[in-house]
């Protein structure tokens, strides 16, 4: 007799070990995989040490995915070992994009009330207008700004949202992920404020004489 879903065995750690290796895991997509990874947590921290990974898991925010291990923490006189989990360098509109998405994550925790924080397309472009020169072609900058929000979907740091899907009801909106305050943490944010004048200087110097951003 086929069992019933209840019934099903949880994922393995192979599965688990798969599953991270391909990415981000979030209890709010598989709930099951989830309290697999709850269960065997310490078997996937041992198994993910030897590739020298390390495994990074917020049970209260609810996502887990692995890092590549610091040397510092690799044991003296071991030869260093290739990096399985790739660093991806970011151009600086994507930092900067970033950063003041953490900023506003970090506004709306403080607010209370949903930790969930939702922002149409438009809200999204508005954080950055304030770094646009007025004469810019707005227009080309939209449109690059539209590919730096792409990117930071395939990054896994915003969720692009269907129309009608939770309170989406026309325009094009986007769920920040929470893990995004794994990658740009407390001690960044409280520099951030320091650090906008030198962003909004070096965001106008990437901006050409045609009035587009630079990727670089």
């Amino acid at each position: 007799m086929t069992p019933s879903l209840g019934q099903i065995d949880p994922p393995d750690l192979s599965v688990l070990i798969i599953s991270l290796l391909k990415g981000m895991i979030y209890r709010d997509d598989n709930e099951r995989l989830w309290g697999a990874l709850l269960s065997l947590q310490a078997r996937v921290r041992d198994y993910v040490s030897v590739l020298a990974l390390a495994l990074v898991l917020d049970e209260a925010e609810g996502y887990a995915f692995l890092k590549s291990r610091l040397e510092s923490e690799d044991e003296v006189g071991n030869p260093k070992l290739p990096r399985l989990v790739a660093r991806r360098p970011l151009s600086f509109p994507v930092s900067l994009l970033l950063a003041l998405l953490r900023k506003k994550l970090a506004e709306s925790d403080a607010g209370g009330g949903d930790t969930r924080l939702v922002l149409t397309r438009e809200d999204i472009l508005e954080l950055v207008r304030v770094f646009l020169p007025t004469a810019s072609n707005e227009v080309k900058l939209v449109d690059q700004i539209e590919t730096h929000i792409n990117k930071i979907v395939d990054l896994g740091f915003l969720r692009r949202l269907k129309v009608g899907a939770g309170t989406t009801t026309g325009p094009t909106s986007y769920e920040v992920k929470r893990i995004l305050k794994a990658f740009v943490d407390a001690q960044w944010l409280a520099d951030f404020n320091d650090r906008l004048a030198a962003y909004q200087a070096q965001f106008t110097e990437n901006i050409d004489s045609a009035g587009e951003v630079s990727d670089e």
